[in-house]
């Protein structure tokens, strides 16, 4: 038996057909989509291909509409080997962006940027991207209250076994839910977490704007983007009514005695009430103090969705978060106390032990340069402005050139018409992509890759007991070819090639992957075949794997032997450092601060939009697949809105709509939920952006939520991305439907 891999699962391969392996309990609905995404003739990028006026040096001018002319790979490396070094010798390597980020591949080897950063790393560097758009709040924030990075905190979390058998009372807020559980970084091969949660003995509260983030929850309905405001109201009932567990608070954090002025309200602001926070969150007081007493006399998990934090000030609801279990005085028992991501990938919580992979190596960056992933747009925009991060001042980078592989960013950035106008400002562009997504039909130079379905690979993931080796599944389309490749003949243009590849061949990687995994395995007392038989085999489950966790239960068991790697050693309820910084838009203690947008002051008509992840997608791949084809109305992706929202605005089931705010618009179909909140519409991400002149005004065509979104960092501290944090307006769309463009391939002339 052959298999192959992806972030969404793992698979037989059966005359080239696939099929979930036998012990996956749940699989995904994504993998549907996968092969016929793969073989989708009009969307794959068959041949290289340069776009006509940048051969005819435009400037760029036309980048985000143009034509382009197809090449011979000879001809496409020869360019890029040529523009990467006129570049450099022109600006210097802090003049190259290499942007790479996102999901390309479960592979080891075949890992995007992996690829590209290994190769420009040899080429003399270049400017590259901190932290993710799925949690760069956490991955800031985290280290300063708890002293450890998001992932060190992710690692130890809690295990859904011992929150199935010990917790009685799962709050959730942003919910759980097996819909963006489907996917993990670097592969699965299982998907448990539905079946978690229909394990649980306890009470599960959904505090979510719409039911379906969690089923067969308690529905706590509040008003997007307060989960702050709801966390400190809780915190004050706690106090108030002497619910709280000061003897943890005094052994085990610092900082309390101000954060509990600032809740009482003795620090010049209102207390953070019941009262207070009811027409905030849009839930009754009483609702909230019986919430409150509920989970101080339950055995209590409070979980933060990584989609809580992609919002308006998206530090503050993780760190508030953490102090309400904090006062509830759980956190280091079995089943209770804090997470941060439970349901967002589908490895998180499992009962497995956390085995270190090799990967394939990058070397070093001799560019010593970076920015916060999500300010993309304001680098490309506003080279030499300068910007708060962390608790230092930085400099945009002045950006002529852009490489990117394995990612679009035309999905996961924010403001897409904004990022357009960013997109005109490097003098080249080189994408390296499967299919004619917005970013290759914008790019310069276009260079085909090969989908994971046309390479072999290793799937090793570290909370993942099995191992595949991954074989093609068909022959690559066109005249594709996978990174490594493609930046080998770059390589050879610029005299780097044995430096690239250090004289090995493609399974020559393969195999040095392999036998490093096998002595790492063997240091632990696991044995491992040898790669021939791992190779015939087509994978290997380990045994012994089991391992179960409690987040923070060495420093709760003996603080003073296991201390925490923060300012004073414990949580840090105030923390002396971020105080320091002097940041309007995140203090010393979590508090509450109104959204930049909000349905609590929105103009009349206005609506939250809510651009949760795609069941049918991971982010935008697969959007060409048949699974994700078959959901869409009229091509077009599909929004959801309450029927009495609906109905107020003249909207019938079934139709199209125009969604849009002051920074664009798109059009989407339309379907009823009444498990949604009245003032809320939602969207979900990764339909291809595909922009039109409609009537004169530039607008996406096909339902993406990026066209409507806020490009702003969460605040000076993280600088994250605020996706979720966006009012939005909707109407009947009465007028002909624009052709869309994504669902077929670009124009072409002769060179």
């Amino acid at each position: 038996m052959k298999y192959t891999a992806a972030h969404w699962g793992a698979y037989e391969i059966h005359d080239n057909a696939l099929k979930p392996v036998a012990d996956d309990p749940e699989p995904s609905r994504i993998g549907k989509g996968w092969l016929s995404a793969s073989r989708n003739l009009d969307s794959r990028i068959l041949r290289p291909a340069i776009r006509k006026g940048w051969l005819e040096g435009d400037g760029g001018a036309n980048r985000c509409d143009d034509v382009f002319v197809e090449v011979g790979w000879d001809e496409a490396a020869s360019r890029v080997a040529e523009e990467l070094t006129r570049i450099s010798r022109a600006y210097g390597n802090g003049a190259i962006y290499g942007g790479s980020y996102g999901w390309a591949s479960a592979g080891r080897f075949h890992h995007a940027q992996s690829q590209l950063k290994r190769f420009l790393n040899l080429a003399g560097g270049f400017v590259r991207a901190r932290q993710t758009y799925s949690h760069a709040a956490g991955e800031v924030i985290i280290p300063h209250i708890l002293g450890m990075s998001q992932g060190q905190f992710q690692d130890q979390l809690t295990s859904w076994a011992h929150i199935n058998e010990h917790c009685t009372m799962l709050v959730a807020f942003g919910g759980i839910s097996g819909r963006p559980a489907q996917v993990a970084s670097s592969g699965t091969a299982r998907h448990q977490t539905d079946r978690w949660l229909s394990q649980m003995k306890g009470r599960m509260v959904n505090v979510s704007p719409q039911k379906s983030d969690m089923a067969n929850a308690e529905w706590f309905s509040i008003r997007p983007g307060t989960d702050t405001a709801l966390m400190l109201a809780l915190c004050h009932t706690l106090l108030v009514e002497g619910l709280h567990d000061e003897a943890f608070l005094e052994t085990y954090t610092s900082g309390w005695p101000k954060l509990r002025a600032y809740l009482l309200g003795e620090t010049g602001e209102e207390a953070r009430s019941a009262e207070w926070a009811a027409p905030i969150c849009d839930v009754a007081p009483e609702a909230i103090r019986q919430l409150a007493r509920d989970m101080a006399s339950s055995r209590t998990m409070i979980n933060v969705a990584w989609g809580v934090q992609r919002t308006d000030h998206g530090e503050q609801p993780i760190w508030a978060g953490l102090a309400l279990a904090c006062m509830l005085g759980q956190i280091g028992q079995k089943g209770t106390g804090f997470g941060f991501g439970y349901g967002c990938t589908a490895s998180i919580g499992r009962s497995t032990k956390n085995m270190a992979w090799p990967s394939f190596p990058q070397g070093e960056n001799p560019v010593d340069e970076f920015i916060p992933v999500a300010r993309l747009t304001d680098m490309l925009l506003h080279p030499g402005e300068r910007y708060h991060y962390n608790g230092t001042e930085r400099t945009y980078p002045d950006i002529r050139m852009v490489l990117w592989s394995g990612g679009n960013p035309y999905h996961h950035h924010q403001d897409l018409l904004r990022l357009e106008k960013g997109w005109l400002k490097p003098e080249t562009v080189v994408v390296f992509e499967q299919s004619w997504t917005a970013t290759a039909r914008r790019a310069d130079i276009v260079l085909p890759a090969t989908t994971p379905l046309e390479r072999s690979d290793i799937m090793l993931s570290k909370t993942e007991p099995t191992l595949i080796y991954m074989s093609p599944v068909h022959e690559p389309v066109g005249e594709a070819k996978d990174d490594h490749e493609i930046l080998r003949l770059i390589a050879a243009k610029m005299g780097l090639e044995e430096a690239f590849t250090e004289g090995r061949s493609q399974e020559d990687w393969l195999r040095w992957l392999w036998d490093d995994a096998r002595a790492g395995a063997k240091a632990r007392g696991i044995a491992l075949p040898d790669f021939g038989q791992f190779k015939q085999q087509g994978q290997v489950r380990l045994e012994g794997d089991e391992e179960t966790r409690i987040a923070l239960a060495d420093y709760i068991a003996d603080p003073e032997a296991h201390p925490l790697g923060s300012e004073s050693g414990k949580i840090t309820l105030f923390n002396e450092t971020i105080a320091a910084f002097g940041l309007d838009d995140c203090p010393g203690h979590p508090a509450w601060m109104q959204p930049v947008e909000s349905t609590l002051n929105a103009p009349q008509g206005g609506l939250h939009m809510i651009s949760a992840q795609s069941d049918t997608r991971l982010h935008s791949q697969n959007d060409q697949g048949s699974e994700a084809l078959e959901s869409k109305i009229e091509g077009r992706e599909v929004c959801r809105l309450h029927p009495d929202t609906a109905r107020e605005r003249g909207i019938k089931q079934g139709s199209i709509v125009r969604l849009y705010n002051e920074r664009g618009a798109t059009l989407a179909g339309v379907h009823f939920d009444a498990d949604l909140r009245r003032d809320c519409i939602a969207l979900q991400t990764g339909a291809w952006f595909d922009a039109a002149e409609v009537e004169g005004v530039r607008m996406d065509i096909h339902g993406n939520p990026n066209a409507l979104t806020i490009d702003k960092g969460t605040s000076r501290l993280a600088q994250g991305n605020i996706g979720h944090t966006a009012v939005v307006f909707v109407e009947p769309w009465d007028k002909p439907l624009p052709p869309l463009s994504v669902s077929k391939q670009p124009r072409f002339v002769p060179e």
